[in-house]
């Protein structure tokens, strides 16, 4: 569990992991709460509040009289491609950019890390924190994390500024390629603070894996976005037909 996490955003965030790594498909039925009490070995009130969350943000359904079930699929979308720096994209629309770092360590890959990277479990990762800012008003949170072997030693300028910019021009790492998930999520204890939210504020939820011109996975990264204070374009080019 990572610092300042509470006791139902870990088994929130664990249950989630089960679930997109297929250890509760589609369908199946989660164990009872009474279950999930003894394999967490927290009270009913921290599983309830796991729960209720992930079924509001549509991970679960819960059947009255049945149980609680692993829900549908969400259906994927590809947001167009940019090459333009955050602090481009906001300076075009006349507003002052601000990246601010909150913390930067080291820290043994996980096994989602090692499914989401490729690499090995305890494998060091610098795990990157940071709050984007409009005009002063956070629009964006996110962590990222990045292999200490793709890019060791990123330091507090490489975060602040562009870390993409950081890889290419200090480590020689080449991003050619992003793979972004887009979600609904709602504002937890810890993303509402550094968003300056009230929890439970609907999110953009994005998680972002960046491979290099070798197509290997050199970045993952989980992003929350202020749904009332960021929208996106979804931009698509058709080839002609004749």
């Amino acid at each position: 569990m990572e610092k300042n996490q509470s006791l139902h955003a870990y088994i929130k965030e664990e249950l989630l992991h089960r679930i997109k790594s297929n250890k509760y498909k589609v369908g199946d039925q989660i164990p009872t709460e009474l279950e999930l009490c003894k394999d967490f070995d927290v009270s009913r009130t921290t599983v309830r509040a796991a729960l209720n969350q992930l079924t509001l943000e549509g991970y679960l359904v819960r059947q009255q009289g049945k149980g609680t079930y692993v829900a549908d699929q969400k259906v994927n979308q590809t947001l167009s491609h940019t090459v333009k720096r955050y602090s481009d994209q906001v300076a075009f629309q006349g507003k002052e950019a601000e990246i601010t770092l909150i913390s930067i360590h080291v820290v043994p890959a996980t096994e989602m890390l090692q499914q989401s990277l490729g690499v090995t479990v305890n494998d060091p990762i610098q795990r990157i924190e940071r709050v984007r800012k409009a005009n002063g008003a956070p629009t964006q949170y996110e962590i990222a994390y990045i292999p200490w072997s793709v890019a060791p030693g990123i330091t507090q300028t490489h975060a602040e500024t562009s870390l993409y910019a950081a890889m290419k021009d200090e480590f020689d790492v080449h991003i050619a390629k992003t793979t972004e998930h887009v979600e609904i999520a709602l504002s937890d204890e810890r993303s509402c603070v550094h968003l300056q939210c009230e929890p439970g504020l609907p999110c953009f939820y994005i998680e972002t894996v960046a491979e290099n011109d070798q197509g290997k996975k050199v970045e993952f990264s989980r992003s929350y976005f202020r749904g009332d204070k960021t929208n996106f374009i979804i931009e698509r080019n058709y080839p002609s037909t004749d």
